[in-house]
């Protein structure tokens, strides 16, 4: 099984994270997940669920036991996942908090989640972040601009309403597809109802 590191950190939108985790269990991914203590308090507030990050179960976050997730404090500092050596597909901070983007945008790595990031930059891999902070300052801005020059993908968590979502499970859906899209992995909900502007505008054009 490929590795996968997924950090969820302090920023709102943590169902986005949670249904990842979801769809990479269901795919049989080995992944190695973090959460920071601001992200455990949203988690909290957005969902209505209280975790603990010393005494970690899976399962209250995703509804089910996991064997295929491996979790990491976000003080373990030594963890595998900080360490260049360490063999990954991508990694995903979903939702990515501001002071996480900038941090890692300025090579600051206070934490593991951070760490773990500098090290999928200085080894060339996949680093998605799913930022979803609105309004965004001129800081935030040249943050972003610093990461996509080093060839981080910057996917807000802006979805899609062309594809006529009915539910917030739709819209969900349509970033967890992008982030997979994104890193190779397919996810049919997401083939199914996002199936991509220029194909849905020559559709319309095609009938008007």
């Amino acid at each position: 099984m490929e590795n996968i590191i997924v950090a969820i950190t302090g920023a709102s939108g943590v169902i986005y994270g949670r249904r990842l985790l979801q769809v990479l269990c269901d795919k049989s991914y080995s992944i190695h997940l973090s959460i920071s203590e601001s992200a455990a308090k949203v988690i909290e507030s957005e969902l209505n669920l209280s975790l603990d990050l010393k005494d970690f179960d899976v399962s209250k976050l995703i509804g089910r036991k996991s064997p295929c997730v491996t979790y990491h404090h976000a003080s373990d500092i030594a963890a595998p996942i900080s360490s260049g050596k360490f063999k990954s597909k991508a990694m995903i901070i979903v939702p990515c908090s501001m002071n996480t983007l900038c941090s890692v945008a300025n090579g600051i790595a206070s934490n593991l989640i951070q760490r773990a990031a500098s090290a999928t930059l200085k080894e060339g891999r996949k680093l998605v972040v799913v930022p979803r902070e609105t309004p965004l300052t001129s800081i935030h801005l040249e943050s972003m601009l610093k990461l996509s020059r080093a060839q981080v993908c910057i996917l807000p968590a802006m979805p899609g309403y062309y594809y006529l979502p009915k539910t917030i499970d739709d819209q969900v859906d349509f970033i967890v597809g992008k982030i997979l899209d994104y890193i190779g992995i397919e996810y049919s909900p997401y083939t199914k109802k996002g199936y991509g502007e220029l194909d849905f505008l020559s559709s319309e054009l095609m009938t008007t």
